[in-house]
């Protein structure tokens, strides 16, 4: 495209010149009108020829009026009009006018470009090559190349090739390009690696987990460059817009020409003049400010959401974004950390560290959240007790013998199923208890993690004009009510069902005001059917995950809520300058059709009603990079 550009910037200069020239020549010579014609056709075929090709093909393939055609038709019959029956020349308008349409359309392709250049340097992931080790030695190849299994050598400095497991190393990651936060990811052995991070310090070895195609990087970026699919109702309504605007006003154009002088019951130079007012009504008459900037708003309001970390899937979603008034949210893992952590420790008779000794013990081989927790809880795990005999007992707990002794951990199910008498807990999680030879020794709280920036984002969420804020849990109603009152949530349903959480977003839905739309906000994994039936699905957390990016329509690459409130500020901003390339042009092209109507516009004013305000409109759809 560059080339293209500077190969038009020096036919636009050459034509200025030679238009110049002979304008000059024309009032110092004594030319016949054909003679005049063949000089102004110089410059006019120089800069429009192009323009003319283009309206020629577009006419033997049936795509009639659109720019091209309409410029041609006004433009040549301005070069034709001096030979009516008293009629002035129109040469210099004519070639102004082709000129002037090639200036604003060398202003729309640099707009473009530089739109798609910005968006391809903050999306820059796509790694050029990798170090693969084969046979003993490491080679430079494509990322396309290595296949899954091989080892690859991230050196300092270089984006990290394809998505794999580090064998070897440690060092920091860039995620900027991927997630938009700027502070560095530790990372070191056994840790996930992602395409299109930035390796910082220590060279690392690393195991290939998937091909080049299905990588992370590889995904965002053709979910970016796709995004332009699925248009939002602003686009379509441009389209069906142009599609019946342009024959109306080229319609009117021939009534224009044609029916006053009929009327009048005279050709000659009523006939030039009318003719006159419908070519400046013609070139009035081009929608290209809207069909171009409008998709170039979206387009950059898309780019722009992805420099940080949001993934829109198409501007349709990027509309729904700006739109919200009700945003249900998932618990686990979405408004909490779906980490859980021993929160209270309250024994009976042993002290506190002997209540985690005995849990911890019992609950040494199991892989459930909460064991986890409760192990972590108690970390000197090699004190040369005994554990044996270990029975799991399924929707209770857990049995073993610690140093002989029989120690049961688990719910109050199992504390009544052995006969032993529990103490309820005032302090909301899950209550573990515990009991030493029959006897109760006590209960541990453990909680799943609040995350520390839900409150701030929902207060943001207010803030940008969200009227409802819904949690649907499956988790028990006094642990969803302690989360919703923390983070500050309208409303809560406890205790559900996959199947459920989808019955309670289509009551929102169908509850919803007139206009907005209702957005669902989870992990993408286990959500699926929630995130496809709400109006858009947004994806938590989602750096790496297949799935999440796959599940929803909105995919925030980190695990900051906050981004939501960014998404909709981003959202809005694009909308509005939609909304304001559609008022202005459409606001000055009617004024100046109906000024050229009645002979109060010429060539000079429709084309700075056309090209210039296309230029302006185009300009404006570049500040929608900016979130």
């Amino acid at each position: 495209m560059e080339k293209e550009n500077k190969e038009r910037l020096v036919k636009i200069i050459v034509s200025a010149a030679l238009l110049a020239v002979a304008a000059v020549v024309s009032k110092i010579a004594n030319l016949k009108m054909w003679q005049e014609l063949l000089l102004f056709l110089v410059p006019y075929l120089i800069v429009g020829g192009e323009t003319l090709k283009e309206a020629a093909e577009k006419l033997f393939e049936g795509e009639l009026l659109d720019e091209d055609f309409l410029m041609s038709i006004a433009t040549l019959g301005a070069l034709c009009i001096g030979f009516l029956p008293g009629a002035e020349s129109q040469f210099p308008e004519a070639v102004f006018v082709m000129l002037f349409f090639q200036v604003g359309e060398l202003f729309e392709d640099m707009a473009e470009d530089r739109s798609r250049e910005s968006i391809t340097k903050l999306m820059d992931i796509r790694p050029d090559t990798a170090n693969v080790e084969r046979n003993g030695r490491t080679e430079t190849v494509s990322p396309s190349e290595v296949a899954v299994g091989e080892t690859i050598v991230i050196k300092p400095g270089e984006k990290v090739p394809l998505d794999g497991i580090v064998l070897e190393g440690s060092s920091s990651l860039d995620t900027v390009a991927l997630t938009g936060e700027s502070v560095p990811r530790g990372i070191t052995e056994g840790d996930t690696i992602l395409s299109g991070c930035v390796n910082l310090s220590g060279v690392l070895r690393a195991k290939v987990t998937k091909p080049f195609a299905e990588s992370t990087a590889s995904k965002i970026l053709e979910l970016v460059e796709n995004a332009s699919g699925n248009k939002s109702r602003s686009e379509s309504f441009i389209t069906r817009f142009a599609k019946v605007y342009t024959p109306i006003v080229v319609g009117l154009a021939v009534v224009l020409a044609f029916l006053p002088p009929l009327l009048s019951g005279y050709f000659g130079s009523e006939f030039a003049k009318w003719l006159y007012r419908a070519l400046t009504f013609l070139i009035v008459s081009c929608p290209c400010a809207l069909v171009i900037s409008i998709p170039l708003a979206f387009f950059g309001g898309i780019g722009g959401a992805a420099r940080k970390g949001i993934l829109v899937k198409g501007s349709n979603y990027l509309e729904a974004l700006a739109n919200l008034g009700t945003v249900v949210f998932d618990k686990t893992g979405t408004l909490t950390e779906g980490v859980f952590e021993v929160t209270a420790v309250h024994p009976e008779i042993i002290d506190q560290k002997e209540l985690l000794h005995m849990a911890a013990h019992v609950e040494r081989y199991s892989t459930h959240p909460v064991a986890v927790s409760l192990r972590q809880a108690y970390p000197d795990e090699a004190d040369n007790c005994t554990v044996e005999d270990i029975e799991e007992v399924a929707g209770q707990g857990v049995k073993a013998k610690v140093n002989g002794k029989t120690v049961c951990v688990g719910n109050s199910k199992m504390m009544e199923a052995i006969g032993v008498s529990w103490k309820d807990c005032e302090k909301k999680g899950t209550i573990v208890h515990v009991s030493l030879d029959g006897e109760y020794v006590g209960h541990i709280v453990v909680s799943d993690r609040v995350k520390a920036d839900a409150a701030e984002a929902l207060k943001a969420l207010k803030e940008n004009g969200v009227s409802k804020t819904v949690m649907l849990t499956g988790d028990k109603a006094d642990v969803a009510a302690a989360v919703a009152a923390e983070v500050g949530i309208d409303e809560f349903r406890a205790e559900l069902l996959p199947g459920d959480k989808v019955a309670e977003v289509e009551k929102l839905i169908a509850g919803k005001s007139e206009g907005r739309s209702l957005a669902f906000v989870g992990d993408g994994i286990n959500d699926a059917p929630v995130l496809a039936r709400a109006d858009v699905g947004i994806a938590m957390g989602a750096l790496g995950s297949d799935a999440a990016i796959e599940a929803a329509d909105v995919v925030l690459m980190d695990d900051k809520l906050s981004k939501l409130a960014t998404g909709i500020r981003s959202a809005r901003k694009t909308l509005g300058i939609a909304k304001q390339n559609t008022v202005f042009s459409i606001g000055v092209k009617v004024l100046v059709l109906l000024l050229a109507m009645f002979g109060l516009a010429g060539m000079w004013m429709a084309v700075l009603a056309d090209v210039g305000v296309m230029v302006l409109a185009v300009l404006n759809s570049t500040r929608a990079l900016k979130t």
